[in-house]
């Protein structure tokens, strides 16, 4: 009999072969659940609900640096992004990364994974440091949001909450604050404000040298297993890692296939050939080896940045049956 195993992730091409049953796993009968990521990640961390789950990143290594976390990583990356857009300013007094020394920055969580890397894009090429500005917290679109997990941040790093009753996207809108950093755009009035824009006016060549210079492809999520489940079944976290594999592999495969574009997006093969020219053929990599000067920075980063408790090894973040795969 298979096991039936709850598992939570985003609607996304590169996973629609796992829920659409076109890619199965070995030895499990699933119940897919297609959730946003604040839903997804409140209920994993707040109440472990799945038994497989997409994860923060960021969220993961603050509990698992503790050896508090419910779940054991797999080198699944689902959300990946380079987060030079994450960085709104006021455009009438921001002109340029320097400018936002002494400034207020607005963030839906401080320790969102998308802001982590957008931290470390502006201290490491701009000299921006956390401590150098002002963090506002507050929801984007509603108030009051919280952050998922308890944080103790360094000293020198300054967080006040958003007014009562207004958000960020409120805040950057009347000019209150001259900065905003999320996965998400401004919502409100702030998203039609001619006063506001992304930092970088052009944030992909940006992005693209970014990537040249460093070889980072920044990952927001990984994928989690329960660590009791791990435990009970060891053939299960190859299997799972085989099977996003695979379903990965249908996604690009039918992205390749140009003669009916499958993406509502022109110029989709233009930019294929443009990512692949800049990035190399497998530019959307799982698995550790391909991705460890990512996962070096990224947990350099968070430890600097006072959210992991101590900086992680590479080697400890995933599960021990995945650092290594069968070949043919």
């Amino acid at each position: 009999m298979n096991l039936r195993l709850s598992i939570a992730m985003g609607d996304y091409d590169r996973n629609r072969a796992l829920f659409d049953g076109g890619v199965q796993i070995d030895g499990v009968d699933p119940v897919f659940m297609l959730l946003n990521p604040e839903e997804m990640f409140f209920r994993a961390f707040r109440s472990i609900d799945f038994d497989v789950s997409e994860l923060s990143f960021s969220s993961y290594l603050v509990k698992h640096a503790k050896g508090e976390c419910p779940y054991i990583a797999l080198p699944i990356f689902l959300s990946r992004a380079f987060r030079h857009t994450s960085i709104y300013v006021r455009k009438d007094r921001i002109k340029t990364p320097g400018d936002l020394k002494g400034k207020k920055i607005g963030v839906p969580e401080y320790q969102l994974t998308a802001n982590v890397w957008a931290r470390s894009i502006l201290e490491d090429d701009y000299g921006v440091k956390p401590s150098d500005v002002t963090w506002v917290r507050g929801g984007i679109d509603e108030p009051g949001r919280p952050e998922k997990i308890k944080l103790q941040l360094p000293g020198d790093v300054t967080m006040i909450d958003a007014p009562e009753g207004s958000t960020i996207s409120d805040l950057l809108d009347r000019g209150e604050i001259d900065g905003f950093m999320a996965p998400r755009p401004p919502g409100g009035a702030a998203r039609h404000n001619p006063n506001v824009g992304w930092l970088f006016d052009d944030p992909t060549a940006v992005a693209k040298d970014y990537f040249k210079r460093t070889g980072v492809f920044p990952i927001m999520h990984v994928v989690g297993l329960r660590k009791e489940l791990a435990a009970q079944h060891p053939w299960l976290p190859a299997a799972l890692v085989k099977a996003f594999e695979k379903s990965k592999a249908a996604a690009l495969d039918k992205l390749a296939d140009t003669s009916a574009t499958k993406v509502t997006l022109p110029f989709v093969e233009e930019q294929l050939k443009a990512a692949k020219e800049t990035m190399g053929e497998d530019y959307w990599s799982y698995g550790v080896q391909p991705n460890m000067r990512t996962l070096e920075t990224f947990v350099r980063h968070h430890h600097v940045q006072g959210l992991s408790s101590r900086q992680v090894p590479v080697e400890e973040l995933f599960h021990p049956a995945t650092y290594e795969s069968y070949k043919i």
